[in-house]
């Protein structure tokens, strides 16, 4: 079976009567940042009513959350941790606490007081004890190397911001036949000092088995949820195709006959293509040559023609 990604509802009140110190100790569960419910479970058989009644909030370390003084509400005796963050709902006798951190889980106690005409009187008390809980983020595969030799893929796989810490954190690899494999590794763990959420990453060498065309790996993380149930968040899909061979390589070998014979004759065509070239400007560096050894002897012709002519005429003169 593949990996379910499952996401739980907003905010859980869990009721279990349970003995403890002599009283009826309640669960309560919530999740981080949200509104968790401390309920004071008070039936108020004799109908008494608010205006007679102290009832008040605390904590493990004793101190206050939030305080309803016959009738109103007092904030005096309220700790600035919990200021403005409590609602009482008088019809339920439940007090919600806001914004819920981590650091809120422990044991709280509902205590009321009857006011006698001797002073105030214990009426009720009950203790409830709240877990908090967050869903770690969608795990993310990021590949560390590239795939060697088609054997196998370096990848880490993180998550983040969730509470308590993770179960288990491993690599699902679904092959194209619906067989799977799980691949585990070293998870490291880390927790933020101010919210108390941890982070989680695994880092693994996963191979790629032979003969396999097309693989889709998953990151599958294994976390606690209310109700003291299992949850697995799972990742996008990261798909592998291994590297396929050289398209060349498969080609028929007339093919490649066909394309080395094309090369060959483009190569002779050019040298013969060369060589015609060359030949063409041998022979008109000839004609230039010879046209102009023509033109040269045509003129030294003339001038023996003309020459001693004027010479003869000037010798006359001269007489």
């Amino acid at each position: 079976m593949g990996p379910g990604c499952t996401m739980g509802p907003g905010n859980i009140l869990i009721l279990m009567a349970l003995l403890h110190s002599g009283t009826a100790f309640l669960k309560s569960e919530a999740y981080f940042n949200e509104t968790a419910e401390l309920p004071c479970q008070f039936l108020n058989s004799q109908n008494l009513s608010l205006n007679e009644l102290v009832i008040f909030w605390q904590d493990q370390k004793k101190l206050v959350l939030y305080e309803f003084y016959l009738g109103k509400e007092n904030l005096n005796n309220v700790d600035p941790k919990y200021m403005q963050r409590t609602s009482f709902d008088q019809n339920s006798w439940t007090l919600r606490l806001h914004r819920a951190q981590i650091k809120d889980k422990g044991v709280y106690q509902c205590i009321i007081h009857h006011k006698s005409p001797t002073g105030l009187v214990p009426h009720h008390q009950k203790d409830t004890e709240l877990s908090l809980f967050a869903n770690f983020t969608e795990p993310e595969i990021v590949q560390m190397s590239n795939v060697t030799e088609n054997s196998g893929i370096n990848l880490t796989c993180s998550s983040g911001q969730g509470y308590p810490k993770a179960m288990k954190m491993y690599f699902l690899l679904k092959l194209e036949n619906s067989t799977e494999l799980e691949y585990e590794g070293v998870m490291q763990t880390s927790q933020d000092n101010g919210t108390e959420l941890y982070n989680v990453s695994i880092s693994s060498y996963v191979p790629l088995p032979d003969g396999v065309s097309n693989v889709t790996i998953f990151c599958v993380l294994k976390a606690k949820s209310m109700k003291s149930r299992e949850i697995e968040i799972c990742s996008k899909p990261f798909c592998r195709v291994p590297r396929q061979p050289s398209p060349i390589a498969h080609q028929p070998s007339w093919i490649i006959a066909v394309i080395l014979i094309f090369l060959i004759l483009c190569g002779m065509a050019c040298c013969l293509w060369k060589r015609k070239k060359k030949q063409r400007i041998v022979v008109s560096n000839k004609e230039t040559t010879r046209m102009e050894k023509d033109t040269n002897e045509e003129t030294e012709e003339r001038m023996k023609i003309y020459v001693p002519e004027r010479h003869d005429r000037e010798v006359q003169c001269a007489v």
